[in-house]
């Protein structure tokens, strides 16, 4: 028998009074084959992108990183169940404006072009801080808080080396620094894949920082570096937030049919009670 079932009465039809079956609350099987496909385009675009960029090919490039983040979207949706809830609908929003931090940048130039990205992965940063916000009791924060000095002082160490050279740009680059490490602190509460993820976006954007403010960062295969860790940040990130549905929504089928069994349970025993005594008071009316 399935363990997504709840167990029938042993004569093979349902118990008087039993809770209706249903299915453990997660994706249908042609959900998830459409999940698995979106995450292979996925996997194709960032490979696409990556040899475009060490071959060269600005357009192919373009179109590919462009991509990315719809094709993460399509997965999550498909690897989720509808309704869906508050940690995948903001992640999707963060999703969402990262795939505009993509492509806005290419409509413009020069410092334009940066504060559109910026602000567009500004925008995405708070969404998924409001999206990773109710899972902070399972975070660092709480679990282990002197993991936080290690994030801040990856912060302030960022804030530091671009400081010199931002001019004007560096209190936008400080919040978003902020917004970006708070990001990837409370991504920690979706367990080890969350945590990974945030701290391998951090890596990405970190890596954009410091190649644009640093003199002499321009090190080689810096935008396969970029757009590596940034790939693969917002993959396990994906991966996070659709078992934290998963389970989310297991714990709560789980209760909720223990809920049932009790309310089942509580009228037999109110009718295993009644029946004895409407007997002794017959007997005492005789």
């Amino acid at each position: 028998m399935p363990p997504s079932v709840v167990p029938r009465s042993g004569s093979g039809t349902r118990s008087a009074g039993w809770p209706r079956a249903r299915r453990v609350a997660g994706p249908a099987p042609w959900s998830m084959g459409w999940a698995i496909g979106w995450s292979t385009g996925w996997v194709l675009a960032v490979a696409l992108h990556l040899g475009a960029l060490v071959a060269g090919a600005e357009v192919l490039a373009d179109v590919t990183q462009c991509l990315i983040t719809p094709l993460l979207a399509g997965a999550l949706v498909a690897a989720t169940r509808w309704p869906r809830g508050h940690v995948v609908t903001w992640s999707l929003a963060g999703l969402g404006a990262c795939f505009l931090g993509d492509a806005a940048p290419r409509l413009l130039a020069g410092d334009a072009a940066f504060l559109a990205m910026v602000g567009c992965f500004l925008v995405a940063q708070v969404a998924y801080v409001v999206a990773f916000a109710p899972r902070v009791r399972r975070s660092v924060v709480r679990t282990r808080p002197v993991w936080l000095v290690a994030y801040a002082a990856a912060l302030v160490a960022l804030v530091a080396l671009c400081a010199p050279h931002a001019g004007p740009l560096l209190v936008p680059v400080a919040v978003y620094g902020g917004l970006l490490t708070a990001m990837a602190v409370l991504a920690t509460g979706l367990g080890p894949l969350g945590a990974a993820g945030g701290a391998v976006f951090l890596v990405s954007d970190a890596l954009i920082a410091l190649g644009r403010f640093v003199p002499g960062w321009d090190l080689p295969g810096h935008d396969v570096a970029v757009m590596l860790t940034y790939a693969v940040g917002l993959g396990l990130l994906v991966l996070a937030v659709a078992r934290d549905d998963r389970t989310q929504r297991t714990t709560s089928a789980a209760r909720t049919r223990e809920r049932a069994a009790a309310s089942v349970r509580a009228e037999r025993d109110e009718r295993d009670n009644v029946v004895p005594l409407v007997a002794v008071r017959r007997r005492l009316e005789v």
